[in-house]
């Protein structure tokens, strides 16, 4: 059942877990349900049922709206910034920590954070309508949080390309051509098939393998234990700026 908190369902069938997440306004994430996502992906890193994940959203509108708004804009002290901008640093650190190989379905546009989802995945599948915005700065603060993630992905320059023109969107091929997607489909049919087939044949292998693969992928990110803590202080400090207070006002008003 979907609520103003949002849902989230896995499925476990023949060695994939299947995980869905879905919020009312365009996929975004309450601090609670970022909390049962990260939890959930550390619960299946142990799970010797599973071999692989697929991390999917509910709908066919957006894939992620990034971390929400609502909660953003109730943000009054450092503490509770930092509070409200750890919950992507966790979920990251869960994705790169753990264990299965994780694939990313990406049906729809992802903003902010959702965008730092799909760079957090170990591959990734997208359909044409799967654009991505990078749109922190518009708002007074910046993607320091996923910055690590993205650029680890796309680079630096293609990330800063993104981060200093936050109100324009980047095509799914552009994403493609920069190495965010693998693959990209004209519909969500073909998306979905494709995801079947690959999860299906990656679960085939050996299990010992891919986990050996999957450390070997994230070489040289053990500091992002503190260093996507640090970037959420950061974050938590600018979102009390009266520069970011009178923009979030006005993005409030213009919704």
């Amino acid at each position: 059942m979907q609520d103003t908190k949002g849902s989230l369902t896995t499925v476990i069938e023949n060695k994939i877990a299947t995980v869905e997440f879905g919020h009312p306004a365009s996929n975004s994430f309450p601090r609670s349900l970022l909390d049962k996502l990260t939890a959930e992906i550390t619960a299946l890193s142990s799970n010797d049922e599973v071999v692989v994940i697929v991390i999917k959203s509910s709908g066919t509108g957006a894939f992620c709206a990034g971390a929400s708004f609502d909660e953003l804009l109730a943000v009054s002290n450092a503490e509770e910034g930092l509070n409200f901008f750890s919950g992507f640093s966790h979920l990251i650190n869960a994705m790169r920590t753990c264990s299965k190989l994780i694939i990313g379905r990406i049906h729809g546009k992802a903003v902010g954070g959702g965008v730092g989802i799909a760079s957090a995945c170990d591959y990734v599948f997208a359909t044409e309508n799967a654009a991505i915005k990078l749109s922190e700065l518009a708002i007074g603060i910046g993607p320091f949080v996923i910055e690590p993630a993205v650029s680890r992905k796309i680079g630096t320059t293609a990330m800063t390309e993104m981060t200093l023109n936050p109100l324009k969107w980047k095509s799914a091929t552009w994403a493609q051509q920069k190495g965010l997607y693998a693959e990209v489909f004209e519909t969500i049919e073909l998306l979905d098939h494709s995801v079947v087939q690959f999860s299906t044949k990656l679960a085939s292998y050996n299990p010992q393998a891919l986990q050996e693969m999957k450390k070997v992928i994230w070489e040289g990110t053990e500091d992002w234990e503190t260093l996507l803590l640090e970037r959420a202080a950061i974050s938590g400090q600018l979102v009390l700026s009266d520069f970011t207070k009178s923009a979030l006002e006005q993005f409030k008003k213009a919704k």
